[in-house]
């Protein structure tokens, strides 16, 4: 689900100030959450892909899986967390500060269904 803001489209936790397209009004990712999280889910990959090659294992022990597939649940919850941080610092705060509560809060009522 996509979400446009109803502010301008400047962020200013961006060098420029601006996101690109700037016509559509969305809010841009911190450059430093997106950095984070996309490490945590080069991790994620690697775990998941541990666990991929060790099914080819016939002798594989069930429980080794079931702790490789917590590895790559753990390091996908630290990605969504540190995304979720960068929007709450980024995004919150400005939403407030526009008198825009109301929007971020059902927006993150909603996102909270799928958690």
């Amino acid at each position: 689900m996509t979400t446009k803001a109803t502010g301008p489209a400047t962020d200013t936790t961006h060098p420029g100030g601006k996101c690109d397209p700037p016509a559509e009004h969305h809010l841009c990712m911190p450059e430093d959450a997106r950095k984070r999280a996309s490490r945590r889910l080069a991790i994620a990959r690697g775990h998941l892909e541990s666990v991929r090659k060790s099914l080819d294992d016939p002798d594989v022990y069930c429980i080794d899986v079931l702790r490789q597939l917590k590895a790559v649940q753990g390091a996908l919850e630290g990605a969504a967390g540190v995304v979720m941080r960068g929007h709450l610092e980024a995004h919150v705060v400005a939403a407030h500060e526009r008198g825009d509560e109301k929007r971020i809060v059902d927006e993150l009522m909603e996102l909270f269904k799928y958690t």
